[in-house]
């Protein structure tokens, strides 16, 4: 089963981090995406832009609203995500440990591929 790693934190705050700080934070995303490769089951992996980078769509009306930002205000963004293949939510979640938890939430949940393809950065 395909489950989704959603990582929610507070914008900003990596940027803050020392040099040192962000290298072991990165290290974790590094070492979860290196054992899910060996393994086989890492899928797609996406840094989200900033929330200031985002926009709406609202549906209603006569033609759809689109408008700056996310569509709620919260303490924490969507900051990332991650797909990855397991045989079971505990085996997702064993594998969740190994990112950084200290800085944000991780949320976890089941996903069914709906279809596209694979895409990479600047093709």
């Amino acid at each position: 089963m395909l489950y989704s790693i959603l990582i929610y934190g507070t914008e900003g705050l990596v940027e803050k981090l020392s040099p040192e700080e962000r290298e072991a934070l990165f290290g974790k995303h590094r070492h979860l995406q290196a054992t899910m490769r060996e393994q086989g089951k890492l899928g797609p992996v996406v840094q989200l832009m900033p929330t200031t980078t985002a926009v709406t769509i609202r549906g209603g009306g006569k033609a759809p609203l689109v408008t700056d930002g996310p569509y709620t205000e919260t303490k924490e963004a969507l900051l990332g995500v991650y797909i990855i293949e397991c045989g079971s939510l505990d085996e997702a979640i064993e594998a969740a440990k190994l990112l950084p938890l200290d800085v944000g939430t991780l949320e976890i949940r089941p996903v069914n591929w709906f279809g596209g393809e694979h895409l990479h950065a600047g093709a």
